[in-house]
């Protein structure tokens, strides 16, 4: 059985909300620290090449809070942009590695207001995952494509529905903005 990611694997969620929580990046002395001043929505998994994946994880952990609501209250100085020429530009710690948020400068992009956290960053349990996307994209990032089957059983398992993009309501939110844009 494949792990899929060390809180999936776990399976330890809460219904409670993270905001009002830190989340701080790998370093055991003076690590990167982020509050989140908002609810956070859309919990998922991104098998995408790339999301920032903890060590043992095969797939990242993603959520959303609405931009404007992510406060770097300690280590700042060690947050670096990664591929800045990206829609979403994820800052990591430069010490550890960890990615602790991205955020969509692009007015016209569909995801622009949201910006992107790794809730398995935050000490205790993480929201319940709404889904895994861009499963098949894990095949691009080195995973033996024999064991997809395996994979999609053990997401199966987890409850976690699985998608080769988004979960349709984000599809559907996806192609609302499109049309939104054609129309202006």
């Amino acid at each position: 059985m494949p792990a899929i990611h060390p809180t999936a694997d776990a399976g330890s969620y809460t219904s409670e909300s993270l905001e009002g929580k830190t989340m701080r990046c790998g370093c055991a002395i003076a690590p990167v620290e982020v509050a989140i001043n908002a609810p956070v929505y859309h919990n998922h998994l991104c098998g995408c090449s790339k999301c920032w994946k903890p060590e043992n994880a095969l797939l990242a952990m993603i959520a959303v809070v609405p931009a404007g609501n992510l406060e770097v209250i300690d280590g700042g100085e060690k947050l670096e942009a990664v591929e800045k020429d990206l829609k979403i530009v994820r800052y990591a710690c430069r010490d550890c590695g960890s990615h602790m948020f991205g955020q969509v400068e692009d007015v016209d992009h569909h995801f622009f207001g949201l910006d992107f956290i790794h809730p398995e960053l935050v000490d205790g349990p993480a929201p319940r995952l709404e889904f895994a996307g861009f499963v098949s994209s894990l095949v691009e990032t080195g995973t033996e494509p024999a064991r997809m089957s395996a994979i999609r059983a053990r997401l199966s398992d987890l409850g976690i529905p699985f998608y080769d993009a988004f979960s349709p309501e984000i599809m559907d939110i996806i192609a609302w903005h499109k049309v939104k844009l054609a129309k202006s």
